[in-house]
């Protein structure tokens, strides 16, 4: 199942996300979600296991256990990089022993210090706040991201984490339209309004954290997870499903792609088996009620400013 991107390219609806997968248990992950039946893996520079997926990458190609063409990789321009994107992205090809990227998004909107393509840093200023570089304009930043594509580095190039008015200044200043916006949004985070101008205009939304972060996000931000949800819960027990194949099929249905992440085997294939049943139309408004706007990932805590203020 698949959704057709604004430039005709296909984006498998469903993903497996990388981020916080250690590196000694990448091969493994990525080989049995192959086997069953992941086609989309979602990468980034920062997340500091590229080179570890494209071991993984190239064992199942050489192999036979699938082929390039039937992948579809992303990855991401960290935000020390701005500057340097070519130079960023071919990085990243490098480490995934990749001749091209299905899609290469800009991570963040925003340039800070630059330390080296590929060093992925965050440096804070002597005041404990994030480095920010203001001499470089997301435009120029996208100019570059287009290169690529002229450049047949990249089939597609999108945004993360852009708001709605980021999102349509992109759309005026572009020549090649971002393909994706990948932000975070799953029941507790809806963020309906910005979901549909994506939409409307031709742009995929990819969620991110779909399913609210659960675990992961709670030891790191001490957020709550929706997947303890009254209304979740009561339809997996309708569905006899799991709340987490509930809140991941409510994202399909709202015609977005779902990335979720997982470092567990019992859950890569638990979140993988949503296309066998259907939210009906009832069962997607009682999730509609349940929107609490509430954000789980929160780089605040790292950077010392809320970028999302």
């Amino acid at each position: 199942m698949a959704i057709t991107l604004n430039n005709g390219f296909q984006m498998p609806v469903m993903g497996l996300g990388v981020w916080r997968m250690e590196k000694h248990l990448v091969r493994d992950l990525i080989i049995n979600a192959i086997k069953i039946g992941y086609r989309h893996f979602d990468c980034a520079a920062d997340y500091k296991n590229e080179a570890e997926v494209g071991e993984a990458l190239a064992e199942a190609f050489k192999s036979g256990l699938v082929k390039r063409e039937e992948l579809f990789i992303t990855t991401k321009l960290w935000n020390s990089d701005h500057g340097h994107v070519l130079g960023a992205c071919n990085d990243s090809l490098k480490k995934l022993q990749l001749d091209y990227l299905d899609l290469y998004l800009v991570h963040f909107p925003v340039a800070v210090k630059h330390t080296g393509v590929g060093n992925t840093s965050s440096e804070l200023a002597e005041d404990g706040v994030l480095d920010i570089d203001t001499t470089i304009s997301l435009e120029t930043t996208w100019h570059a991201m287009e290169d690529l594509v002229s450049n047949g580095l990249v089939r597609s190039i999108g945004i993360s984490n852009y708001d709605i008015f980021l999102t349509r200044d992109c759309l005026a200043y572009s020549k090649v339209k971002p393909a994706v916006n990948q932000i975070e949004t799953h029941p507790y985070f809806q963020r309906e309004s910005l979901v549909k101008f994506c939409q409307k205009h031709g742009i995929c939304v990819t969620a991110h954290t779909p399913l609210g972060g659960a675990a992961a996000n709670h030891e790191w931000f001490g957020t709550v997870s929706c997947l303890e949800d009254p209304v979740l819960q009561g339809l997996a027990k309708k569905h006899g499903k799991t709340a987490a194949q509930i809140a991941l099929r409510w994202g399909i249905q709202r015609n977005t792609v779902v990335i979720p992440k997982t470092s567990k085997p019992e859950r890569l294939k638990e979140n993988f088996q949503v296309f066998d049943f259907e939210l009906a139309i009832e069962d997607m408004d009682l999730i509609n009620g349940i929107d609490r706007k509430y954000r789980t990932n929160q780089p605040a805590k790292f950077w010392g400013i809320d970028l999302y203020a």
